[in-house]
């Protein structure tokens, strides 16, 4: 696990998927087998994974990532390290033979991404990419609601995403410096849109075409030692995405925008027979027949609470656990992938897809213009 010294790679990949995995006895293969991971830790400052391996008790870590992928009883490399050091360690771990899974995005440009997939799938090793979007219970309804045809013809897609990240002057800042800095793979358009693409792709539709609008609302910020850098990556960024079969997605994502709903993201779909509303948890529902007709009227106060209109879609999970972390359910699938060769399609060239989308997406700001997405393969 190359990464775990840092707040995604720590708190979701290891303490809450791998080592929360063992926290419950090991994944249960279904056939009386028991998966039991062993992180290896790996990173380059040794007094910070040495802690990490301590306070979990975990036996193994390294600073020499070679060594690491050397040694024949590790079979699966992760990484989830700073976007520009990402895909040399990919490729290094593929040609050492091993199964790789990833957060996104995978490279810094489209053709680093499709030369992962095509390194992987000619040494015939498994790999996937991290798109935990997909096993948020909000967005779980909202797939429930597809299915069963809710929405009718689906016509629009809206999401809002973002939170103010203090600038780390009289506030440390939630995220860390490099993330607006453009020479390091910064940028909320190469974080984001690798999101909004797979989750518009698994959900309502291939983008077909996005016209973007970046920009970088807050030119200096702090670093962690309090000294004061240009914010070379853009901060802020606002979508329109045209998706096969006709329907239209506007997403917003920012770091500089103060939250004024309900959840962090929220995705409101409309549809010719209903619409719905869905977040990190939640989804509501209005259907057709249940839809008021609200009258334009300026000259008076609002007579009717508008969300009181909506109906909360229930959980039914049809387990007694309820809906695990989104990033501990794809860790198994992928776990249960490598073991058993169970199926599984959010590999390399859908994280290249993501990369795709975040290329055109700034190219599209640069030049001030909508931009076709081409359909890619290997």
């Amino acid at each position: 696990m190359n990464g775990v010294t840092g707040r995604m790679g720590y708190r979701q990949h290891l303490v809450r998927s791998l080592l929360a995995l063992r926290d419950e006895g090991g994944l249960d293969l279904g056939d009386g087998t028991v998966l039991w991971p062993e992180p290896v830790l790996v990173g380059r400052r040794e007094s910070a994974l040495r802690a990490i391996a301590e306070r979990h008790g975990l036996a193994h870590w390294s600073t020499d990532l070679d060594a690491v992928l050397a040694d024949d009883t590790v079979e699966i490399y992760f990484d989830a390290q700073v976007t520009s050091a990402r895909q040399d360690s990919l490729a290094r771990a593929i040609a050492a033979g091993k199964h790789v899974y990833t957060e996104k995005p995978t490279s810094t440009g489209l053709s680093g991404a499709l030369e992962l997939a095509r390194l992987a799938r000619d040494a015939g090793i498994k790999h996937g990419v991290v798109q935990d979007k997909l096993f948020l219970p909000g967005l779980l309804k909202l797939k429930r609601l597809i299915d069963g045809g809710f929405f009718g013809r689906i016509l629009s897609v809206r999401g809002e995403f973002g939170y103010w990240v203090f600038e780390g002057d009289w506030q440390s800042a939630q995220r860390p410096s490099w993330n607006y800095r453009a020479q390091d793979g910064g940028g909320i358009v190469v974080d984001m849109f690798p999101h909004w693409e797979y989750v518009l792709h698994e959900l309502f539709g291939r983008v077909t075409s996005v016209q973007a609008l970046a920009a970088t609302h807050v030119p200096q910020r702090w670093d962690e030692s309090g000294k004061p850098y240009d914010a070379t990556a853009d901060d802020a960024a606002y979508g329109i995405f045209q998706l096969e079969g006709g329907a239209v997605a506007q997403i917003n994502s920012s770091w500089a925008v103060r939250v004024h709903r309900d959840e962090l993201v929220e995705f409101q779909v409309d549809g010719t027979e209903g619409s719905a509303v869905a977040g990190l948890r939640t989804c509501r529902v209005q259907h057709r027949a249940a839809t008021p007709k609200p009258v334009w009227n300026p000259d008076l106060p609002a007579t009717e609470s508008f969300r009181e209109q909506w109906q909360e879609v229930p959980d039914n999970t049809g387990s007694d656990r309820g809906f695990d972390n989104g990033f501990k359910a794809q860790w198994e699938l992928f776990l249960r992938h490598v073991v058993l060769d169970a199926p599984y399609r959010w590999d390399l060239l859908a994280g290249a897809r993501g990369v795709q989308l975040a290329e055109l997406g700034l190219r599209s700001s640069a030049e001030g213009r909508r931009i076709e997405v081409p359909e890619i393969a290997l």
